[in-house]
Protein backbone atom coordinates (compact mmCIF):
# COMPACT_ATOMS: atom_id res chain seq x y z
CA UNK A 1 0.00 0.00 0.00
CA UNK A 2 2.71 2.26 0.64
CA UNK A 3 4.26 1.66 -2.64
CA UNK A 4 0.79 2.76 -4.35
CA UNK A 5 0.65 6.06 -2.00
CA UNK A 6 4.81 6.83 -2.82
CA UNK A 7 3.92 6.39 -6.76
CA UNK A 8 0.54 8.65 -6.34
CA UNK A 9 2.73 11.80 -4.66
CA UNK A 10 5.71 10.95 -7.07
CA UNK A 11 2.89 11.01 -10.49
CA UNK A 12 1.57 13.79 -8.81
CA UNK A 13 4.66 16.16 -8.25
CA UNK A 14 5.36 15.45 -12.01
CA UNK A 15 2.00 16.78 -12.94
CA UNK A 16 2.24 19.57 -11.16
CA UNK A 17 6.20 20.24 -12.71
CA UNK A 18 4.60 19.84 -15.95
CA UNK A 19 1.89 22.54 -15.59
CA UNK A 20 4.09 25.18 -14.29
CA UNK A 21 6.35 24.32 -16.92
CA UNK A 22 4.03 24.98 -19.77
CA UNK A 23 2.64 28.07 -17.95
CA UNK A 24 6.23 29.16 -17.49
CA UNK A 25 6.50 28.95 -21.19
CA UNK A 26 3.18 30.70 -22.41
CA UNK A 27 4.07 33.66 -20.10
CA UNK A 28 7.76 33.79 -22.10
CA UNK A 29 5.93 33.36 -25.14
CA UNK A 30 3.69 36.45 -24.64
CA UNK A 31 6.35 38.60 -23.50
CA UNK A 32 9.13 37.53 -25.79
CA UNK A 33 8.64 38.63 -29.16
CA UNK A 34 9.14 35.72 -31.33
CA UNK A 35 12.03 35.88 -33.80
CA UNK A 36 11.93 37.59 -37.12
CA UNK A 37 10.68 35.18 -39.81
CA UNK A 38 12.47 33.97 -42.76
CA UNK A 39 11.12 36.46 -45.98
CA UNK A 40 7.97 35.01 -47.60
CA UNK A 41 8.85 32.65 -50.29
CA UNK A 42 7.18 33.98 -53.92
CA UNK A 43 3.46 33.19 -53.96
CA UNK A 44 2.21 29.92 -55.22
CA UNK A 45 -1.32 29.51 -57.27
CA UNK A 46 -2.02 28.52 -53.74
CA UNK A 47 -1.20 31.32 -51.52
CA UNK A 48 -2.57 33.24 -54.41
CA UNK A 49 -5.74 32.35 -54.51
CA UNK A 50 -8.21 34.76 -53.21
CA UNK A 51 -10.47 34.16 -50.77
CA UNK A 52 -13.94 34.32 -51.36
CA UNK A 53 -15.42 37.84 -50.52
CA UNK A 54 -18.89 36.43 -49.21
CA UNK A 55 -20.55 33.46 -48.46
CA UNK A 56 -22.00 31.35 -51.46
CA UNK A 57 -24.79 28.88 -51.37
CA UNK A 58 -25.66 27.26 -55.01
CA UNK A 59 -28.56 24.85 -55.11
CA UNK A 60 -28.50 22.04 -57.52
CA UNK A 61 -30.95 23.66 -59.23
CA UNK A 62 -28.80 26.40 -60.01
CA UNK A 63 -25.93 24.78 -61.41
CA UNK A 64 -25.39 26.37 -65.37
CA UNK A 65 -25.06 23.23 -67.39
CA UNK A 66 -22.83 23.57 -70.97
CA UNK A 67 -21.15 21.06 -73.17
CA UNK A 68 -17.88 19.93 -71.72
CA UNK A 69 -14.24 21.37 -73.06
CA UNK A 70 -13.77 20.51 -76.27
CA UNK A 71 -10.65 18.15 -74.23
CA UNK A 72 -13.52 15.90 -73.13
CA UNK A 73 -15.40 13.21 -75.43
CA UNK A 74 -18.69 14.62 -76.36
CA UNK A 75 -22.05 14.32 -74.35
CA UNK A 76 -20.73 15.17 -71.22
CA UNK A 77 -21.64 18.60 -69.07
CA UNK A 78 -19.76 20.85 -67.00
CA UNK A 79 -21.12 23.43 -64.47
CA UNK A 80 -18.50 25.59 -62.86
CA UNK A 81 -18.82 26.16 -59.78
CA UNK A 82 -16.28 28.28 -58.26
CA UNK A 83 -13.15 29.88 -59.71
CA UNK A 84 -11.92 29.69 -63.55
CA UNK A 85 -10.28 26.35 -64.34
CA UNK A 86 -7.84 27.66 -67.29
CA UNK A 87 -6.64 30.52 -64.63
CA UNK A 88 -4.43 30.05 -61.90
CA UNK A 89 -6.07 29.44 -58.71
CA UNK A 90 -8.80 27.17 -57.22
CA UNK A 91 -11.67 26.07 -58.64
CA UNK A 92 -14.51 23.40 -58.53
CA UNK A 93 -16.57 21.78 -61.30
CA UNK A 94 -19.05 19.34 -61.60
CA UNK A 95 -19.67 16.74 -64.80
CA UNK A 96 -22.10 15.26 -65.62
CA UNK A 97 -21.15 12.10 -67.50
CA UNK A 98 -24.06 9.91 -69.28
CA UNK A 99 -24.38 6.22 -69.32
CA UNK A 100 -21.82 4.43 -71.28
CA UNK A 101 -19.38 7.95 -71.36
CA UNK A 102 -15.53 6.85 -71.30
CA UNK A 103 -12.18 8.76 -71.57
CA UNK A 104 -9.27 7.49 -72.56
CA UNK A 105 -5.79 7.09 -70.96
CA UNK A 106 -4.87 11.01 -69.53
CA UNK A 107 -2.89 13.05 -67.00
CA UNK A 108 -3.70 16.15 -65.66
CA UNK A 109 -1.19 19.05 -65.01
CA UNK A 110 -2.51 19.78 -61.18
CA UNK A 111 -3.51 17.11 -58.40
CA UNK A 112 -7.11 15.95 -59.25
CA UNK A 113 -9.31 15.96 -56.16
CA UNK A 114 -12.67 14.05 -57.29
CA UNK A 115 -15.95 13.14 -55.71
CA UNK A 116 -18.86 10.93 -56.94
CA UNK A 117 -22.04 13.40 -56.39
CA UNK A 118 -24.19 10.78 -58.30
CA UNK A 119 -24.03 7.38 -59.79
CA UNK A 120 -20.50 5.65 -60.36
CA UNK A 121 -17.27 5.99 -62.06
CA UNK A 122 -14.83 3.47 -63.04
CA UNK A 123 -11.30 4.39 -62.51
CA UNK A 124 -8.42 2.42 -63.65
CA UNK A 125 -4.75 3.60 -63.55
CA UNK A 126 -2.48 3.26 -66.38
CA UNK A 127 -0.98 4.30 -69.72
CA UNK A 128 -3.61 1.64 -71.69
CA UNK A 129 -7.34 0.92 -71.20
CA UNK A 130 -7.47 -1.78 -69.05
CA UNK A 131 -10.82 -2.35 -67.63
CA UNK A 132 -9.77 -4.93 -65.67
CA UNK A 133 -7.38 -2.97 -64.02
CA UNK A 134 -10.58 -0.60 -62.47
CA UNK A 135 -12.42 -0.19 -59.66
CA UNK A 136 -15.30 1.37 -59.05
CA UNK A 137 -16.24 4.36 -57.11
CA UNK A 138 -19.64 4.77 -55.88
CA UNK A 139 -22.26 7.92 -55.01
CA UNK A 140 -19.48 9.91 -51.46
CA UNK A 141 -16.40 8.01 -53.23
CA UNK A 142 -13.26 10.14 -53.33
CA UNK A 143 -10.15 9.90 -55.56
CA UNK A 144 -6.93 12.20 -54.81
CA UNK A 145 -4.76 11.57 -57.33
CA UNK A 146 -1.34 13.59 -57.82
CA UNK A 147 -0.12 15.67 -61.35
CA UNK A 148 0.82 13.79 -63.86
CA UNK A 149 -1.01 10.76 -62.60
CA UNK A 150 -1.96 7.97 -65.85
CA UNK A 151 -5.37 6.92 -65.40
CA UNK A 152 -8.78 6.58 -67.62
CA UNK A 153 -12.53 6.05 -66.32
CA UNK A 154 -15.85 5.23 -67.56
CA UNK A 155 -19.44 5.15 -66.56
CA UNK A 156 -21.99 2.69 -67.07
CA UNK A 157 -25.02 5.04 -65.53
CA UNK A 158 -25.00 8.38 -65.54
CA UNK A 159 -22.87 9.66 -63.34
CA UNK A 160 -22.09 13.41 -61.85
CA UNK A 161 -18.54 14.22 -60.88
CA UNK A 162 -17.05 17.02 -59.00
CA UNK A 163 -13.44 18.20 -58.95
CA UNK A 164 -11.63 20.67 -57.04
CA UNK A 165 -8.42 21.83 -58.28
CA UNK A 166 -5.70 24.39 -58.80
CA UNK A 167 -5.85 26.29 -62.35
CA UNK A 168 -4.81 26.07 -64.95
CA UNK A 169 -6.46 22.52 -65.16
CA UNK A 170 -5.93 20.82 -68.56
CA UNK A 171 -5.96 17.18 -69.70
CA UNK A 172 -3.08 15.70 -71.79
CA UNK A 173 -4.24 11.83 -73.25
CA UNK A 174 -1.38 9.49 -73.40
CA UNK A 175 -2.30 8.72 -76.98
CA UNK A 176 -2.79 11.97 -79.06
CA UNK A 177 -5.32 10.11 -81.57
CA UNK A 178 -7.40 9.93 -78.08
CA UNK A 179 -7.68 13.27 -77.58
CA UNK A 180 -10.87 14.78 -78.79
CA UNK A 181 -9.70 18.16 -79.93
CA UNK A 182 -7.02 15.55 -82.39
CA UNK A 183 -10.44 14.32 -83.58
CA UNK A 184 -11.59 17.91 -84.86
CA UNK A 185 -9.00 18.29 -86.59
CA UNK A 186 -8.73 15.51 -88.59
CA UNK A 187 -12.56 15.74 -89.92
CA UNK A 188 -11.88 19.37 -90.77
Amino acid sequence: MKRYVVLAVGLLGLMLATVVAVADDAAKSTTTPAPAAAPAAPATPAAAATPAAEHVSILPGDLKWVDAPAGMPKGAKMAVIHGNPSAPGLFAIRAMLPAGYKVAPHWHPADENLTVISGELYMGMGDSWDESKGHALPAGAISLMPAGMHHFAWSKVETVIQIHAMGPWGITYINPQDDPRNMKQATK
